[in-house]
């Protein structure tokens, strides 16, 4: 273990990013429990509910580089730190009042959207990147992202109780202790002023460090393939209860579902990291999205039933994030540490373009054909696509002529 770990703010960060994606996604993976509430007592349709969804999760990409920027150049513990703020504020005036109307769309998709920005895995997976060399990188990676997998699988829970037994007010109120805790958490985030592993003698700018990863096709390709990413699990997340409702299952399938994903991707997201100190990042994610596709093939061909929808859970959650390490280690590897807050997080806006599709139009297909056949087809056509898209990517660090 004291191999691993190079020093104590290793050490400390690890621990306190973790904190992070536990409290930031447990929280953001729970907002679709409250809508039979916010129908009833804030009298907000169906169509509020998803824009304001759907714009929190554009935002959440959109604000990603900026706080990358920030994470690069003040330190990751600052970009964190203002992110809670968001995060809070737009919890803390929902809970005061600011909670019908426009105002729905303010708090929960715009301020919380913003937070989301820099408090959800990729500010603390780039921070957490810095802190080790790229042997160890992707493993440490990964234990963060399965951190908030944990978070995906103990907040509904959590949250299910809490508003059956004392409604949706107090459990926004919660919502709000936890938040500050984040708060407190984000001081304990260092960056190393020199990543480790990192170029010493690289002078860069950021704009120069932009332009070199959009002018490299390695960058490019990394890029479309994580916006399938977004698109798989967004459609998943957000349209499985229907779809498993439709075919006729028990209404307890779909929480068994979520919950089983959200265990099995702990288990995902640390193999993967693991494999990815060992072999080729590339060919990783070429096979976590071909397994995704033939996942998604046995789950929807075969006919519906509680054994193949456990067996879909499973597969599917193993698979789940387990894109992020390898996806972050490429980025790390091919320019270096300096600037990977912001160049994951261009990527990561791609990734939440495909996940704002993937919601929507599964519900477009849906509304228009009676049943997700066309949005499965598409999932399964882009799985192929990712697979592919991901070959051709070098895994070579670039190597740059520093002026004498």
């Amino acid at each position: 273990m004291n191999n691993f770990f190079s020093n104590k703010a290793a050490f400390i960060t690890l621990i306190a990013c973790c904190l992070v994606v536990i409290i930031s996604l447990g929280i953001r993976q729970t907002f679709g429990l409250f809508y039979f509430d916010f129908s009833t007592d804030l009298d907000i349709t169906i169509s509020q509910f998803g824009f304001a969804m759907g714009l929190q999760l554009f935002l959440w990409g959109a604000f990603n580089p900026l706080f990358g920027v920030i994470t690069d150049k003040y330190g990751g513990s600052i970009a964190i730190f203002i992110g809670f703020l968001f995060y809070l504020a737009g919890v803390l005036l929902f809970y005061l009042g600011f909670n019908t109307g426009v105002n729905f769309i303010y708090t929960i998709g715009i301020l919380i959207g913003v937070g989301l920005g820099s408090t959800a895995i990729s500010i603390p997976v780039s921070v957490v990147a810095k802190h080790y060399p790229s042997s160890k990188r992707t493993m440490a990676t990964g234990i963060v992202t399965s951190a908030g997998s944990f978070g995906y699988f103990v907040s509904p829970i959590f949250v299910s109780y809490s508003l059956s037994e004392n409604g949706w007010e107090p459990t926004m109120l919660y919502f709000c202790f936890l938040l500050g805790l984040g708060l407190l958490v984000a001081l304990f985030i260092s960056t190393p002023k020199i990543p480790i592993g990192s170029d010493q003698n690289n002078n860069q700018t950021a704009t120069e460090a932009l332009k070199e990863a959009l002018s490299n096709k390695s960058f490019i390709y990394l890029t479309l393939g994580f916006f399938v990413c977004g698109w798989h699990i967004a459609l998943v997340a957000t349209h499985i209860p229907t779809y498993m409702m439709d075919n006729g299952l028990p209404d307890w399938c779909a929480t068994t579902v979520l919950s089983l994903i959200g265990l099995f991707n702990m288990i995902g997201t640390i193999v993967s990291g693991y494999l990815a100190t060992r072999y080729s990042k590339k060919y990783i994610l070429s096979s976590i999205y071909l397994l995704r596709g033939v996942s998604i093939i046995i789950f929807i061909f075969f006919p519906p039933s509680v054994i193949n929808s456990i067996i879909f859970g499973i597969t599917f959650g193993f698979l789940w994030l387990s894109t992020v390490p390898p996806t972050n280690g490429i980025v790390a590897h091919i320019f270096g540490t300096k600037y990977v807050g912001m160049l994951y997080g261009i990527v990561f806006v791609s990734h939440q373009i495909g996940s704002f599709l993937g919601a929507y139009l599964g519900g477009v297909f849906y509304e228009l054909n009676g049943n997700f056949d066309y949005a499965w087809y598409g999932s399964i056509a882009l799985s192929i696509f990712a697979g592919l898209i991901h070959l051709p990517i070098k895994e070579r660090v670039i190597e740059r002529i520093q002026p004498v």
